[in-house]
């Protein structure tokens, strides 16, 4: 890894993550390979600041910068903090209240209460005369008029987005794309969405939802984009500006500004990703990854080198997003969550956080209350003297630390402060290792035929543990944990999906209307990835189709070959889905397909992840001892500097690996190697399985 700016010609690849704490960039050299890694603080609020900060580290000139790749969490937090634009939806009569019935769920299964408040308020849903039947048929055109004076109707009081929304326009669009002429006529900025072009796809509310919050993410979205566009062409940049989608492929910018609401689980999208290829790599096509940050725990399950996609997600409840994503399950353990006693005398540990600002009791910026991160400072796992980030923020107070956990946690427990320490991190690891088997056992996967690999700032404190929670035989902390979705920016491919509605019984399919479907979602899917002006490797098209039993409601996604489309290729493609699914498949039932699936990828070039391994050859020596607390006693640990460790190094716990992005903490009855890209593999000692077998 080299360090410093870099100058010559436009030959720079850059990943961009922006996180709560720290924004971080890896940088690729595309002449001769090189790549290093530059971490500055995050502004909170001005994410652009500290993206351009950091750019500003990275060359003397950004004209000498090829492509940045940016994963951006600016959508996700705008809807969590419902910090979006005033929007308005124009709608089909006697439907606008779609948003807000949803599928009749509530918060929370048990009790008599629960609320939800819509994105777009019951008065700003206004409806028009029109109507299309389920079989596409026109049963009343569109009134145009009607349609544009409740467009200024919402003009008026005050819409800065509109969505168009008509029931059934998977079936047939012509009166909603007449509608959406009309609002474009008369609103004055672009933020109009047709919800027809965002999911053509059957299931009303997955449709109003989705189109929705697009409409409201396009002006936030939209203009931080424009903003940091025009601040790096500013600075001379004349490259390609690229935006992580949550399907983790890439999107040109003009596209991200388009749909913004693709970009829901941009910045932990971008991680697994990463994890994916380091773990492939690495010899490990099986991995299940986790990304603890100072806020949340996000855990992904990757199959055979491959990421699983999910069709849809919540951002929160409500708040229903359907586009193909990386299946991530996320819950509120980060190094920030707040460890409490509730009113039952019961610990817990989140989902309420410290973040960055003020961050733990032991950031002394006027936080008093423990988190997990405290817990490990006390329990000396993080050296309280040791500056984080590379000397981006201070050292810590460990005193505080002891203070907010005996006030909080041990004499409400009936603690000593070390014990009431230990126990913040046993609830953490037992929540973490919880959403482990979400994305596993409950997936019908056995996590110990899987590696685990941690990354964020805070994953590799806990690694050790989560092997003992769940039982898995290997773990794989990447050489740069705390900045491995920036990694994953640069990366990713670039990925377009699109998707048809035909419900039609497969008896019934138009085969060489289907095929004239793909060819037109190839064409329009290929224009987007031109537009980028990015060079591929090669381009890949992935088919699918969602298909079920006559009967049934909920459909499985069927991949299948573009020369298998005829009614035996795709009916052999479904029983061995359904067979793979559900162990066996139905006789005698007719088959369904109800939705067509199409992904156009574009294939960049890849770099060689040996660029990550530590060039030095020889051992230095340990930086000293550092007493750790575990397991209710004091050990001696010894200290390392991680990143001059060279390949091939073993070492046995208990230790304290430390570099500028994260903190390695190696247990006692475990041991851990450095292998051929720098990744640390870590196995449980053979005397450990050992004394636990005979016990």
């Amino acid at each position: 890894m080299s360090s410093g700016k870099v100058s010559g010609q436009a030959s720079y690849v850059v990943g961009v993550d922006v996180g709560g704490t720290f924004t971080d960039l890896f940088v690729l050299d595309e002449r001769d390979g090189s790549a290093r890694i530059v971490k500055v603080p995050s502004t909170r609020g001005e994410e652009a600041r500290g993206f351009m900060n950091g750019v500003a580290r990275v060359a003397d000139s950004a004209a000498q910068i090829a492509t940045i790749v940016h994963g951006t969490t600016v959508g996700t937090n705008a809807l969590l903090e419902r910090k979006v634009a005033r929007t308005g939806i124009i709608t089909t009569r006697g439907f606008r209240d779609v948003l807000e019935m949803r599928r009749r769920d509530r918060p929370q299964t048990w009790g008599l209460r629960g609320s939800f408040e819509p994105i777009v308020p019951r008065d700003l849903r206004l409806e028009v005369d029109e109507r299309v039947l389920a079989d596409g048929t026109v049963h009343t055109p569109v009134d145009i008029e009607q349609v544009k004076a409740q467009a200024r109707a919402l003009l008026e009081a005050g819409c800065e987005a509109v969505c168009v929304f008509f029931i059934n326009t998977y079936a047939n669009p012509a009166n909603e794309q007449a509608a959406v002429a009309a609002v474009r006529s008369v609103w004055p900025n672009p933020h109009v969405t047709a919800a027809s072009e965002v999911l053509p796809e059957i299931r009303e509310f997955e449709r109003c939802s989705t189109a929705t919050l697009n409409a409201a993410l396009q002006p936030v979205v939209g203009s931080y984009l424009e903003r940091l566009e025009g601040d790096l062409r500013t600075q001379g940049f004349g490259g390609e500006l690229l935006i992580v989608q949550s399907n983790g492929g890439v999107m040109s910018r003009q596209t991200a500004c388009d749909v913004p609401v693709r970009t829901a689980l941009s910045g932990p999208a971008a991680g697994v990703i990463a994890c994916a290829a380091i773990a492939r790599a690495a010899g490990f096509p099986d991995v299940i990854t986790g990304d603890m940050g100072g806020t949340s725990f996000d855990v992904s399950l990757v199959a055979k080198g491959e990421a699983a996609l999910a069709a849809q997600t919540a951002i929160e409840f409500g708040m229903v997003v359907r586009s193909p994503m990386i299946q991530i399950e996320t819950i509120g353990a980060g190094g920030g969550s707040i460890a409490s006693v509730d009113a039952s005398g019961m610990l817990q540990v989140g989902p309420e956080s410290a973040g960055s600002i003020p961050g733990p009791a032991c950031y002394g910026r006027g936080n008093t209350r423990p988190t997990v991160t405290d817990a490990n400072v006390l329990l000396g796992r993080i050296a309280a003297d040791r500056p984080l980030g590379g000397g981006l923020l201070a050292a810590m107070d460990a005193q505080k630390s002891r203070d907010a956990i005996e006030t909080h946690v041990a004499k409400p427990l009936g603690l000593d402060v070390m014990s009431a320490a230990e126990a913040i991190l046993t609830v953490a690891n037992a929540k973490m290792a919880g959403a482990v088997r979400v994305v596993s056992i409950e997936r019908g996967h056995d996590p110990r035929q899987f590696a685990y690999m941690p990354f964020g700032g805070g994953g590799a404190l806990h690694v050790c543990a989560m092997m003992r929670e769940v039982g898995v035989g290997t773990g794989i902390v990447p050489r740069y944990p705390g900045v491995t979705s920036a990694l994953g920016c640069a990366m990713a491919d670039m990925r377009h999906d699109a998707v048809q509605t035909l419900n039609k019984p497969l008896a019934e399919l138009d085969v060489a209307d289907l095929r004239q479907r793909v060819a037109t979602l190839a064409a329009t899917c290929q224009q987007r990835l031109d537009s980028a002006g990015v060079k591929f490797v090669e381009v890949q098209e992935i088919i699918a189709l969602d298909m079920l039993y006559a009967g049934q409601t909920h459909t499985v996604q069927v991949p299948v070959a573009a020369d298998a489309l005829s009614h035996e290729g795709i009916r052999a493609a479904f029983e061995a889905a359904y067979r793979a699914a559900f162990g066996r498949v139905l006789d005698g039932i007719a088959v369904r397909v109800m939705n067509l699936r199409y992904a156009r990828v574009g294939v960049r070039p890849k770099f060689d992840l040996t660029v990550l391994a530590p060039q030095s050859t020889t051992v230095n020596p340990s930086l000293g001892v550092q007493r750790v607390f575990h397991a209710g006693r004091w050990w001696d640990a010894a200290r390392h500097a991680r990143l001059d460790l060279p390949v091939g190094t073993c070492l046995d716990g208990p230790a304290i690996l430390e570099q500028p992005d994260t903190t390695v903490w190696l247990e006692p009855g475990f041991s851990a190697t450095v292998d051929a890209l720098g990744n640390l593999l870590v196995r449980e000692s053979v005397e450990r399985v050992a004394g636990e077998g005979a016990a």
